[in-house]
């Protein structure tokens, strides 16, 4: 589930650049009220978000977040190679700093980019950062973007982060645009070319399994799979095949709150202590804002915070998810950045059932509220959220990676962890049942038999925009709408220990498409299929097979550059030195088993073996890798006396002490 692209920025010193004669002279900040489109001193086009200073010196471009100690950087450079081209940048920006490189890699040419290589610096937990630079060439011309940036910043700020290089094009290249081009039918020839598109794909990943859906104008073109359902088993996946669909829940949640908005239940502006009393968030203020439609816009500053599900999830009920959102607090202003939350989510899919059935357990009442207002209207059939009925079902098994990058069979006990978050992510379908979603979207509400089944208002209000996604797209309810290639894509993903789906569809073109895959790297399948399609339906410049050849590479680099620092079996010294168990207020307990050799963290709903890291600045982590659950990373810490271990997302830090 958590596959580490590790790292974001390093070093690499070398001379000086000599892009003229005499260095340009310095500028000093200026800090953006909106969004603002911007050109480096060679011509580079980029986006500084809104809040963000820039300040030019000569080459370098120096891009400002209003926290202090992170900075994005844009350097103009001609060099040799990709290499010495970085080594300028880093020369140019910060000649002190030493991050070890970790791996660089390559990514596809695009935008009249000719190269872009990704380089990965070694970043330790306890420097709370990470660092990247990113070489982008045309012609002799180098622009390096190095992110060297906090990780809470980063977390915070992903969408503004994107922003930057959403529009990084070469000085006056216009990116290309399918605006108002009409699309082709999706006849025989091209299903063809984009199953064969996403099985060559699947095969390259080494994903077992993939099943996808196409609508053309109403009527489904195709609906089949691709691959099996599990790894060295025979048993094909097929249009009826299960597999979890995550966060692509979400759009089904806020539907069925559409649907509660046309019965005159509740607006979408109506306050949620107006609905439910008892909502409360950490700050006061920002329980008052939240508006229906706010429950699910990740436009409130709430942060992800993530862990508080995924690690104590064992006597987790849909109550309790509802109680941990009052320890929670913002961390930016209201309306002012993209955060996702999947507490916010689960919250509005419990708020929303509780008026239908306000005597009904949380849990039980968002079950039949969708299962009356959502699968039945819909005849989404096979559609559930009994995990015991889809796993005796046809269903797809989930696959990771392991440590070494092979394949792997991967267990249910994060998936299961989501159960009491369910609003938020914890549905079973099949492709043959999205596509009868798509359709309806399609059709603006109006089911196949020419039935009005949700309003035309209430439905498309949840694909305006709440908060920006980047340049290119925004956040509505659980849904996305991406402008990137110049067409509305409406579209949602969805992702948890080895399911990773998207379902999209382009309202202009009346054209819909699901992809379900049944292993973790199927993440890297759903963007260059998304692209196919485009490049399908209005003969679009062929990226999508680059990203798919330049994505194997890359993974591939990433894998075998991590494994280097890992210790597997984990070093018995360092393993003997833990306690026998530890706690967290937040996240519960860890109960340390040794097994043989190998070093366990059983964490109740789920376990996995730890490998053992030796950290640059002398730090010792205890690493899951277990296929699915790999990445969680905790930090030893304390005394031997008073035994910690240190877990960290984006913006929280938890410390385990030794219970024992």
């Amino acid at each position: 589930m958590l596959m580490r692209c590790v790292a974001l920025l390093g070093l690499l010193c070398l001379a000086q650049p000599a892009l003229a004669d005499k260095p340009a002279a310095a500028h000093p900040a200026q800090v953006a009220k909106a969004d603002t489109p911007r050109t480096t001193p060679g011509g580079t086009q980029y986006v500084l978000p809104a809040g963000w200073s820039a300040s030019v010196s000569g080459a370098k471009v120096t891009l400002s977040p209003p926290e202090a100690g992170s900075q994005a950087v844009l350097v103009d450079v001609k060099a040799s190679d990709a290499d010495a081209a970085v080594a300028k940048a880093w020369q140019l920006y910060a000649p002190a700093k030493t991050w070890p490189l970790e791996v660089a890699t390559d990514s596809a040419p695009r935008d009249s980019w000719e190269q872009i290589r990704i380089y990965n610096y070694e970043t330790s937990a306890n420097d709370k950062r990470g660092v990247t630079a990113i070489a982008y060439r045309h012609g002799d011309q180098f622009t390096v973007l190095i992110y060297d940036l906090a990780n809470a910043v980063a977390e915070k700020r992903l969408s503004q982060i994107r922003a930057i290089s959403d529009r990084l094009l070469p000085k006056g290249y216009k990116r290309e645009s399918f605006a108002g081009k009409k699309a082709h039918p999706l006849d025989a020839a091209r299903v063809e070319a984009l199953k064969t598109f996403v099985d060559n794909a699947r095969k390259a990943y080494d994903v077992p399994g993939v099943a996808i859906g196409l609508i053309d104008h109403g009527k489904v073109v195709f609906a089949g799979g691709l691959g099996v359902k599990e790894i060295g088993k025979p048993a094909p996946v097929d249009a009826d095949t299960l597999f979890m669909i995550a966060s692509n829940t979400k759009a089904l949640t806020t539907l069925m709150l559409a649907r509660l908005v046309d019965q005159q239940k509740f607006t979408w502006d109506t306050p949620v202590v107006k609905v439910m009393p008892s909502f409360k968030l950490g700050d006061a203020g920002t329980t008052r804002q939240v508006l229906m439609r706010h429950l699910i816009c990740a436009c409130t500053g709430m942060p992800r915070q993530d862990m508080e599900w995924l690690l104590n999830s064992r006597d987790a009920t849909p109550e309790t998810v509802m109680k941990a959102l009052a320890g929670m607090q913002p961390t930016s202003k209201f309306g002012e950045l993209f955060q996702y939350s999947n507490l916010m989510a689960a919250a509005a899919g419990y708020i929303g059932a509780h008026v239908l059935y306000p005597d009904l357990e949380l849990g039980a009442a968002y079950d039949l509220a969708m299962q009356k207002q959502v699968f039945d209207p819909l005849g989404m059939r096979l559609t559930t959220f009994d995990y015991d009925r889809a796993l005796l079902a046809n269903h797809a098994t989930p696959h990771g990676l392991d440590v070494d990058g092979r394949t792997a069979v991967a267990g249910m006990g994060i998936n299961d962890s989501i159960r009491a978050a369910r609003p938020a992510g914890a549905a079973w379908s099949a492709v043959s049942d999205m596509l009868r979603y798509v359709q309806m979207e399609l059709a603006n509400g109006v089911l196949p038999n020419g039935d009005r089944y949700v309003s035309k208002e209430a439905l498309l209000e949840r694909r305006k925009p709440s908060v920006a996604i980047g340049s290119t797209a925004t956040y509505g309810m659980g849904l996305m709408v991406d402008h990137t290639w110049g067409v509305p894509v409406v579209h949602h993903g969805g992702d948890l220990t080895g399911f990773h789906s998207d379902m999209l569809w382009l309202p202009e073109q009346g054209v819909g498409a699901v992809i379900l895959t049944n292993a973790d790297a199927g993440v890297f399948i759903r963007g260059p299929f998304q692209r196919r399609l485009l490049e399908v339906l209005f003969d679009g410049k062929p990226l999508a097979q680059g990203d798919i050849d330049a994505g194997v590479q890359r993974l591939k680099a990433q894998v075998a550059a991590e494994r280097k620092r890992l210790v597997v079996p984990a070093d018995a010294a360092l393993a003997a030195q833990l306690a026998g168990n530890y706690r967290n207020t937040a996240l519960g307990e860890i109960q340390v088993d040794h097994e043989g050799k190998a070093t366990v963290f059983n964490f109740g709903a789920w376990h996995s073996e730890v490998a053992t890291r030796k950290n640059d600045d002398g730090s010792v982590s205890f690493v899951t890798i277990a296929p699915g659950a790999d990445g969680f990373e905790f930090v030893v810490a304390g005394t031997p006396d008073k035994r910690k271990l240190v877990l960290r997302d984006g913006q929280h830090e938890y410390v385990y002490e030794a219970a024992n």
